[in-house]
């Protein structure tokens, strides 16, 4: 089966992926040598498929997104097509006027029929940006299309809060009986223009799923948790001013101090289990993004440094998933190369809090989650691998590959519950529990 996936990025490229699946082993190649957004997928006869590709991206070509290329590529034995292996010359075609047609309803109902042909239901979930568990046993997830949800220990979905985008964080409120949790807004083309509608930021009763205020800050906040509190970070990169943090305590909202700007690619800096807010920080107010500090928000409401994030100096690191242990942070992240990542340019490093580097683990691919029971660390990767890292020498305890029922999966989030098993929150929608035991994980539970 061939699967064209992709879309805009919201500034420069059209990106995605033709994926070609074996229905008979669940195996999944990603055909093309380079990412290309696919609009179109049609099988021409056994050998011959037809593709429509939308261009590279709009650099000096402000009708690139009502353009498309069509292409015919064609294999003897299209199950024995490797990775990467349909090259940029294959895919040279003219650019044509194309209506970008919407093939959502149909691949749902495809899907449906498909699933019901094997006895099953098929409905739609998709990724699991949060996972956390509760005292009491329950899991709360944010995911695509949902705000925040509720699942018994039982596995019985107790509620669900419904977004049009859907949750991408969930912190603990400090009344300890609510969640906060945040929205973005896509930029959606409408015509020749783009237009964004308000993020949404709301706090939800745990027990009841009810949703006790919601507010509208403008712009996309992240929430930064610690202390006791919940900051509200804005994500308003394109901007040169600083930007103020906003402080939730039991009294309420108060002002914090400024910070300077925030994107997506060097600021995430998500701390599990903090004992105070952390947040990384430019120190050049024109540049953000480079020269960023580890800093702590103290009790007072001052933003101290602690450390360099990145240890080597002529290094740029990009920010990532981290967790505090004791007087220490552990956090993964990525070194920045102008050639794209390079082998070993991934890491997880332990860091005591006067910046000494204690260990670090180096890796291929980004990490996408990761959280610790104190003894081990827990991190999940984008290629779908989940490793166990010893906490005081960050030597590998165990690794493995993600699956469900036999299919590869990848982790999106991670968690450590209170009872000690593993949640993991995937990419395709599934609320994995896991248990650890003997240097492996057993799946015990699926939601979905």
């Amino acid at each position: 089966m061939a699967v064209g996936t992709g879309q805009y990025d919201g500034g420069y490229s059209f990106e995605g992926e033709l994926l070609l699946i074996h229905l008979d082993s669940g195996d999944v190649v990603s055909a093309l040598q380079y990412p290309r957004e696919v609009l179109g997928v049609e099988w021409c006869s056994e050998t011959a498929l037809r593709l429509v590709l939308a261009p590279c991206d709009d650099w000096e070509n402000p009708q690139a997104h009502e353009q498309g290329h069509a292409v015919v590529v064609a294999r003897s034995d299209w199950g024995a097509v490797g990775q990467g292996s349909i090259g940029a010359e294959e895919l040279a075609a003219p650019a044509d006027p194309v209506v970008k047609p919407d093939h959502s309803a149909e691949a749902r109902r495809f899907l449906a029929d498909v699933a019901a042909s094997a006895g099953r239901q098929w409905s739609v979930r998709q990724r699991v940006w949060a996972v956390e568990g509760t005292d009491d046993g329950r899991v709360l997830a944010a995911l695509d299309g949902v705000l925040a949800e509720s699942w018994l220990p039982s596995g019985d979905l107790q509620w669900v809060v419904e977004d049009e985008e859907g949750g991408r964080q969930l912190v603990l409120a400090s009344d300890g009986t609510s969640v906060w949790t945040n929205a973005e807004r896509r930029s959606r083309r409408k015509g020749r223009t783009w237009e964004t509608s308000a993020p949404r930021l709301a706090r939800i009763a745990v027990d009841t799923g009810q949703v006790l205020e919601t507010l509208s800050p403008g712009v996309f906040t992240v929430l930064v948790a610690g202390d006791h509190r919940t900051i509200l970070r804005p994500l308003d990169y394109r901007g040169k001013r600083p930007q103020q943090l906003l402080m939730f305590e039991l009294e309420g909202p108060v002002d914090g101090p400024e910070v300077g700007a925030f994107d997506p690619f060097n600021h995430p800096f998500v701390v599990r289990r903090p004992s105070r807010p952390y947040m990384l920080v430019g120190t050049d107010p024109d540049k953000p993004h480079r020269d960023k500090w580890v800093t702590a928000l103290h009790a007072d409401g001052t933003l101290r440094r602690l450390f360099p994030h990145s240890w080597v100096p002529e290094e740029h690191h990009f920010g990532g998933p981290a967790v505090e242990i004791g007087q220490s942070l552990v956090y993964a992240g990525t070194v920045h190369d102008g050639h794209g990542l390079q082998p070993g340019g991934a890491y997880v490093v332990r860091r005591s809090l006067n910046g000494s580097v204690r260990w670090q683990y180096r890796t291929d691919h980004p990490a996408t989650a990761l959280d610790t029971d104190g003894g081990t660390v827990y991190v999940a990767y984008n290629s779908g691998a989940l490793t166990a890292l010893d906490a005081d020498d960050g030597s590998v305890r165990w690794h493995t590959e993600l699956e469900v029922d036999g299919a590869p999966t990848a982790a999106l989030s991670l968690a450590v519950a209170p009872q000690g098993h593993l949640l993991i929150g995937t990419i395709d929608g599934r609320i994995l529990e896991c248990r650890v035991s003997l240097g492996t994980t057993h799946q015990v539970a699926i939601r979905e």
